[in-house]
């Protein structure tokens, strides 16, 4: 039975590290959220680890360069593991082959900047569609566009048998008030027409296996029980903190603040149906992190 709360206070002193989730919880993909940044700042300070678990298709360094754009200060967080990182540290293993077809926007080339943690890394190459042993795609072309719009070229890779690299699960995020398509998006569609995705964000092993990794680069061994998972998806945030058997706290506000009738609190009828409806079960809910 999922407990509606009030604040992240009521819940803090349970747990001494957090997942938390980027867009939507801590901003919207144009500022930082204010409420949410001092309730973070307020779990540090009473000790816990924020740990910014994203599935940003941007290395690390990336994020944390947006996030000072967005006026996320650096004292409301410890550390960031990107979806983005995951899944280049696959693609330099060679997940797709060498020569890759890239399916993105021009902002997100640093995905192949080099990645010195990889032993013999793979030489990544980038060509087009008719070279290419496989497909990363970190969105769409253009976000605002359906991604059936990407049909035919999915279709040649299917049938060229085209291993697809998903550097950001995600299938929507709102930037501010405009609802934009990401690579998950992309990735059903090629998974719905019979090609092979692989997949490295929420809700998905590897980036919390990136996340604990970052957890112990900071000299903390923490257990599961004692890690809160904090998101706005549904899909991603709280399916995989229930596959991770980590508890989560689901903010409504964010992706499903229609659904569930949020506007300081969601009203809890429309928050159960919509639980019920999405078959996910957060250990807590909140309208918005605060």
């Amino acid at each position: 039975m999922t407990e509606l709360i009030d604040s992240l206070d009521q819940v803090a002193g349970h747990y001494r590290a957090a997942f938390v989730d980027l867009w939507g919880c801590v901003h919207d993909g144009v500022r930082a959220l204010p409420e949410a940044v001092v309730a973070l700042r307020r779990f540090r300070d009473a000790g816990g680890i924020v740990v910014l678990v994203t599935n940003s298709p941007k290395p690390r360094r990336g994020v944390k360069s947006q996030l000072e754009r967005f006026g996320v200060p650096d004292d409301a967080w410890d550390t960031i593991a990107t979806s983005g990182d995951s899944a280049r540290a696959a693609m330099f293993r060679g997940a797709v082959g060498e020569k890759v077809f890239f399916m993105g926007e021009d902002r997100d080339l640093g995905f192949f900047e080099p990645l010195a943690l990889i032993e013999a890394p793979a030489q990544i190459e980038r060509v087009e569609l008719k070279s290419a042993e496989g497909i990363v795609c970190t969105g769409p072309f253009d976000p605002m566009a359906d991604p059936e719009a990407l049909r035919p070229e999915l279709l040649y890779a299917k049938q060229k048998g085209l291993k697809f690299l998903c550097a950001n699960p995600d299938i929507v995020v709102d930037r501010g008030d405009r609802r934009e398509w990401c690579a998950g998006a992309v990735a059903a569609l090629y998974t719905a027409m019979g090609g092979e995705s692989l997949y490295f964000g929420k809700p998905h092993p590897p980036i919390y296996d990136l996340a604990r990794r970052r957890l112990a680069a900071l000299g903390q061994d923490v257990d599961r029980g004692e890690i809160l998972a904090i998101g706005d998806g549904a899909q991603t945030d709280i399916r995989g903190a229930m596959g991770e058997d980590i508890d989560s706290l689901f903010i409504s506000g964010g992706l499903a603040q229609s659904e569930t009738r949020t506007e300081r609190q969601p009203d809890p009828d429309a928050l159960g149906a919509y639980l019920r409806r999405e078959q996910v079960s957060p250990t807590y809910a909140i309208g918005r992190l605060r």
